[in-house]
């Protein structure tokens, strides 16, 4: 589920699907607005995008989760600290709390610790690679 609401919002800065600006918009909202440099722009975004896409295939689960782990990271510290705990359901705040942020934190620390499940392409690239090296493996002469 992490995979697709990431994929979603990362395909919004990416592509503009869903509503969102694109790449050429959010960059600029971020280097612009947000004062954030480009590099760092750039990884965010990346990190939304590829990181969901990875996580819903299974994909360098663990790379994928620490990039957003840091997005969220940087997402409370920046802007949604100020807001408080609850997200803004009643829309009597000026913006979301980190209630959202904080489960996301929680969810990536798990995929960076266990890793991936077993129907994902790691464990398949996994037991790929360990079925190779043990076929390589010859017995020794006695």
């Amino acid at each position: 589920m992490l995979g697709i609401v990431f994929f979603a919002h990362g395909a919004q800065k990416m592509l503009g699907w869903f509503g969102g600006y694109g790449f050429t918009g959010t960059m600029g909202f971020f280097t612009g607005m947000m004062h954030i440099p480009p590099a760092f722009a750039f990884l965010a975004i990346a990190a939304e995008f590829f990181g969901g896409l990875g996580l819903i295939v299974g994909l360098l689960t663990r790379v994928a989760a620490f990039g957003i782990f840091c997005n969220m990271l940087v997402a409370v510290t920046m802007v949604h600290h100020q807001f408080g705990f609850f997200m803004n359901w009643a829309g009597t705040q000026k913006g979301e709390g980190f209630e959202f942020h904080l489960l996301a934190l929680g969810i990536t620390v798990f995929l960076m610790i266990r890793g991936a499940g077993a129907a994902s392409v790691d464990r398949l690239l996994f037991s790929l690679a360990k079925n190779s090296i043990s076929g390589q493996v010859r017995p020794q002469a006695a």
